[in-house]
């Protein structure tokens, strides 16, 4: 579909978004989205979204799709006075479709190697965990991880705290004990992350490249990708073999 130039979303980054993997015709993950998508429909003051309708559309896509990603697009639609929001805003919704990235399946089988982004995310707990169309940080942390010869960044907060990589959040194993970066001032509550949490006991916390460095197991994940081991960060090098023992255990994708 079109979208206007007057769109709130397009004019101020003002609306939200989720990718979900289709496999064999069918919605990964699906309700975790929907969860997330409430969430931010509520946090963001959007009015009531009609997700029977939108789950029946994602569903007819997905079967003619076979495997691939979704990805679900909702702007406050347009309206509204400068920065002002329209008193009855009518939400756009956008659906596009695209096939899962080539290097994903070799990732997770060989692990990543990762280096730390010279870029810091700030701090704004209004938005912190959702997925909203601002991701401006994200570019340009893309942008700037170009100069690096690893797969990806780590990214680090304001205060040196180990947030996410560019596209994905972290798992941090040391002793048995699984650790994930607590969300409350910045970053995305990725939808894989949330499915591992209700399946494991993750215990959330502020990390530092200390810890990582400690770490015997660490994994990037998002609900493309699933659990990938992490092979390599700056100059530390971690068994993959390990890794993938452990994701065995504790992935209930498997």
């Amino acid at each position: 579909m079109d979208i206007s130039h007057r769109d709130r979303g397009l004019n101020y980054g003002d609306g939200f978004f989720t990718t979900v993997k289709v496999d064999s015709g069918e919605l990964s993950l699906w309700d975790y989205h929907v969860a997330r998508l409430q969430e931010c429909e509520q946090r963001l003051g959007f009015p009531p979204l009609d997700y029977r309708n939108l789950t029946n559309q994602c569903i007819e896509i997905a079967k003619q799709r076979e495997s691939g990603f979704l990805k679900v697009l909702i702007t406050r639609g347009c309206g509204g006075r400068g920065y002002g929001v329209p008193e009855e805003p009518c939400p756009e919704i956008v659906i596009t479709q695209g096939g899962i990235p080539t290097h994903y399946q070799d990732w997770q089988i060989k692990g990543v190697s990762l280096d730390y982004s010279e870029i810091q995310l700030g701090h704004q707990p209004l938005f912190a965990g959702l997925k909203t169309l601002n991701r401006l940080e994200q570019v340009m942390i893309k942008q700037a991880a170009r100069k690096n010869s690893s797969d990806d960044v780590l990214v680090e907060d304001i205060s040196g705290h180990v947030i996410e990589s560019s596209a994905s959040n972290i798992l941090v194993v040391k002793n048995g004990i699984m650790r994930t970066p607590k969300l409350d001032m910045c970053g995305i509550s990725g939808v894989y992350l949330r499915h591992l949490c209700n399946h494991n006991e993750i215990l959330e916390g502020r990390l530092k490249r200390a810890d990582l460095a400690q770490a015997d197991v660490i994994f990037i994940c998002n609900s493309l990708m699933g659990l990938v081991p992490v092979k390599a960060l700056d100059k530390q090098v971690f068994d993959v073999q390990t890794a993938l023992q452990l994701k065995e255990e504790i992935d209930p994708s498997k």
